[in-house]
């Protein structure tokens, strides 16, 4: 690290748990966020406080004036832009150190693939069940941590999935791909503010945990959050050896 980096990480550097050495490997570290909305507007920005190298950021939506309630990555002067290239500005006045490339696309197929490959973890702030058991499975096949959270009306999760541990979990182990779920959206059924500011910040927190090799993950526990009270279950999530994902991994 040179002068500069020394003092802007330098509250950072002063935890025993972080220090210098897991500094280092933040900055020389890839996150994937899909989804530059409610979750990924807060997830994004501390990683690129918080001094995360390289950050990719997917989504293939536009700024709206309904996205200014809760996705603080934009302005009003970004409705109409593309939430990546918004979001990226964003994320370079806060640290402009960082390399933050933006994926203007709904990450699918090879692109995918090809994402998650270079990642060293990635966060999952889409808001469709498709979309989160495409990021599972490409998770698992190349051995990527994946730190899943989800936001509705007053209601949040927040789950660590690490294929790297024999016995953790994957996403489909807990919501298998043949279960029928009714799709839920904010457009549709809205959503409290600063619960996706909860969220998406504890997804920092667990990414940086991995990425920097510090703390202990919350890899195989899934939290249940009810904004209305404040109240947080934390539940046990088992591998199951015969998920059709995840439960051929040796």
């Amino acid at each position: 690290m040179n002068d500069d980096q020394l003092l802007r990480y330098s509250r950072h550097l002063l935890l025993d748990e972080i220090g210098i050495e897991a500094q280092e490997r933040l900055l020389a570290a890839t996150a994937l966020v899909v989804g530059a909305g409610g979750l990924g507007s807060p997830a994004a920005m501390y990683l690129a406080s918080a001094g995360l190298g390289r950050i990719l950021l997917a989504d293939g939506d536009t700024v709206d004036l309904t996205n200014l309630q809760r996705q603080i990555l934009h302005r009003d002067s970004s409705v109409g832009l593309s939430k990546v290239e918004s979001g990226r500005r964003t994320m370079l006045e806060l640290n402009p150190g960082l390399i933050v490339e933006p994926l203007a696309t709904r990450l699918d197929g090879a692109a995918l693939e090809d994402a998650v490959a270079r990642s060293t973890v990635v966060l999952d702030c889409s808001d469709n069940f498709e979309t989160r058991h495409a990021i599972n499975r490409a998770c698992v096949r190349h051995r990527v941590p994946l730190v899943s959270g989800a936001a509705i009306r007053f209601d949040g999760q927040l789950a660590v999935f690490d294929p790297r541990l024999g016995d953790s979990p994957c996403y489909a182990c807990l919501f298998a791909p043949t279960d029928e779920v009714e799709a839920v959206r904010c457009a549709t059924m809205g959503v409290f503010a600063p619960l996706t500011g909860i969220v998406g910040t504890m997804q920092a927190a667990e990414a940086l945990k991995l990425a920097g090799g510090f703390g202990t993950p919350l890899a195989g526990k899934l939290l249940i959050i009810d904004a209305r009270t404040m109240h947080i279950d934390e539940i046990t999530v088992r591998r199951d050896p015969g998920c059709v994902v995840c439960g051929l991994r040796g």
